[in-house]
């Protein structure tokens, strides 16, 4: 509801006013980027938060959670235990025992030519994929903004049927199907995948 104000006082106390609601901060003039969350920590995405772990994990000897929970705290990254919990689920984080002794989360080396179980591949796509369109040979696989290039990397990792190779932008990928195989029938089987 608007009410018109009657004076530049009125505004002025009513300005005041809604600082003070907002902790003295203008959150209108300050960018979405940087408002701090109410941990005092800026927003990240799901993405962003797991590619930093990642080069967390590469850099440090992590052994516990509650220890990369403080190692994000140090980037200005807010998180709980259980969000790093399902965090390094989602990246594939197992602990592994380093010369010592000690116990170590690591990254195991998904290069090329390794293939991906099929459950990776189903769990994935179920998390990203949001619409999937054929046409000919093609099949375009639609995901939320900065996404693609997981949902790429599994399906060029998984050695699914039909894959001749796969090109990823930002929210929208676009799959070759081989010679042997149709787009229709392509998309068919990663809509099955992605239970959608």
């Amino acid at each position: 509801m608007y009410f018109p104000l009657r004076s530049r006082q009125s505004h002025i106390r009513f300005a005041r006013c809604a600082l003070r609601i907002a902790g003295g901060r203008d959150w209108s003039l300050v960018p979405r980027s940087r408002r701090k969350d109410s941990f005092g920590g800026y927003p990240m995405s799901k993405t962003s938060r797991q590619h930093l772990i990642v080069q967390l994990l590469g850099e440090t000897a992590v052994t516990s959670q509650g220890q990369l929970v403080e190692l994000l705290e140090g980037e200005g990254i807010e998180a709980t235990q259980a969000t790093v919990s399902r965090d390094l689920e989602d990246i594939g984080a197992i602990k592994v025992r380093v010369p010592g002794g000690d116990l170590v989360y690591g990254l195991p080396d998904h290069s090329n030519e390794t293939v991906a179980p099929e459950d990776h591949l189903r769990r994935v796509l179920s998390d990203w994929v949001a619409d999937v369109n054929s046409s000919h040979n093609l099949v375009v696989v639609k995901t939320p903004p900065g996404s693609a290039h997981v949902v790429a990397s599994a399906l060029d990792r998984s050695g699914l049927d039909g894959v001749l190779g796969t090109v990823a932008g930002d929210d929208s990928i676009l799959i070759v199907a081989t010679e042997d195989t149709t787009g229709k029938a392509l998309a068919e089987t990663i809509r099955t995948l992605a239970g959608i």
